[in-house]
């Protein structure tokens, strides 16, 4: 990776303006939406005993050389069979991500045979995935020892108890879409969000945390919402997403320092301060700025493409009909999307509490619903998944819509 103007990733970065223009420009970049991606993560639990804790060394064993090398130091980390790479999350989550796919039906294909294979490696070790957004039965508690995590769960415990929940017991699906042309940003970046609570409502079941309940339909997204707030929490959407999203990078606190065996940053330190100089004799060069962006856990978090991140994992083969749904959904007219999510947009914290619960999460909920089934196909899936898909949708909410008028 080079600068705006060619030079070594190791460059020092002049002021926070020059971080911050270079932000706008790596994190939306233009064109035809073309790629889709999808990454599915799992909390990981004993297949006899899902309270018991996780260790290293067992999480090790199951995944041999595919294991990334934060959890055995100079693994080769070799892919999964269509090409997915392993990743561990600090509490032992396991995390895969195919290559970006030009086809939905192709993403789907390679998508579920890589699940299917981690699944087996964990069987042959006597360890299964979770099923939920969430550690339904375990506190949460790091298994992975390597500086970054160190620093950022010494940085959130300060803020309260949600950082470790967020870093070492949640699990999430990300769908990841382009940003489209220049002209379309905004709005893709804007539906993204609209739609975001009227999802959340549709696909939360991270109600249980560590045996006990939470009261919130999906304590997932309240423990990540809580991690860092606001940085953690839904933007404004006012304006041109590029340089909002540069100066949330601007001001967000640095979380790892990366000088030395400790990586914990001064505390209140802010990439934007310390572009300006703050650290004298220590100024961060674009590879630091590269880090600091990947520390960051909004939402929907672009890096080039859109990354979003609201959702609850769902247990098996559930991912499928919310990537459907979305892919769907990103590729009807922006101001039917916009009109569906309109009633639920900016409720993220009722749909996170309520789920479909919430009259306005509901009403969103079913608009978006009707208006996906009338374009799933688009998606190039198979008509068969096409129908299944649609009849677990309009189950979701007609089911909710039967409870409530009881």
């Amino acid at each position: 990776m080079t600068s705006p103007g060619g030079s070594p990733a190791t460059t020092p970065i002049g002021s926070r303006a020059e971080a911050e223009g270079y932000v706008a420009m790596v994190c939306f970049k233009h064109g035809p939406p073309r790629l889709f991606g999808v990454e599915l993560e799992w909390t990981v639990h004993h297949a006899d005993d899902p309270h018991r804790p996780l260790d290293a060394g067992r999480l090790s064993k199951a995944l041999g050389l595919h294991a990334p090398a934060t959890l055995v130091r100079g693994s080769p980390q070799l892919p999964l069979s269509r090409g997915a790479l392993v990743t561990v999350e600090p509490g032992g989550q396991v995390e895969i991500s195919v290559p970006a796919a030009e086809s939905i039906p192709r993403l789907i294909d390679d998508t579920a045979a890589d699940a299917a294979e981690l699944t087996a490696l964990l069987l042959d070790a006597d360890l299964i995935p979770g099923d939920y957004g969430l550690d339904a039965f375990r506190a949460p508690r790091r298994i992975l020892t390597v500086p970054r995590y160190a620093a950022m769960e010494h940085a959130f415990q300060r803020l309260g108890p949600h950082g470790p929940r967020m870093m070492c017991s949640t699990a999430g699906l990300q769908i990841c879409l382009d940003a489209g042309e220049t002209d379309q940003t905004a709005l893709r970046w804007r539906a993204l969000h609209d739609l975001g609570p009227a999802l959340v409502g549709l696909f939360a079941n991270s109600r249980r945390r560590a045996g006990s309940d939470t009261g919130w339909a999906s304590a997932r997204t309240e423990a990540t919402f809580g991690t860092c707030a606001p940085f953690t929490e839904p933007p404004p959407l006012d304006g041109d997403p590029a340089a909002a999203w540069a100066r949330t990078a601007m001001e967000a606190p640095v979380l790892c320092l990366r000088r030395g065996d400790t990586w914990d940053a001064p505390t209140g330190l802010t990439f934007g301060a310390w572009a300006d100089g703050q650290l004298p004799g220590d100024r961060p060069t674009y590879d630091d700025l590269d880090y600091h962006l990947s520390t960051l856990f909004p939402p929907v978090r672009p890096r080039g493409y859109l990354e979003v991140r609201y959702l609850d994992a769902q247990p098996g083969d559930g991912w499928i009909a919310p990537t459907l749904l979305l892919t769907a959904l990103m590729s009807a007219p922006m101001d039917q999307v916009l009109a569906a999510a309109e009633p639920a947009a900016g409720r993220w914290f009722p749909a996170a509490r309520e789920g479909l619960e919430d009259k306005l999460v509901l009403q969103a909920a079913r608009d978006v619903v009707d208006l996906a089934t009338e374009v799933l196909d688009r998606t190039g899936a198979d008509p068969e998944l096409i129908a299944a898909v649609a009849t677990r949708l309009q189950r979701i909410v007609d089911d909710t819509h039967g409870r409530r008028a009881s």
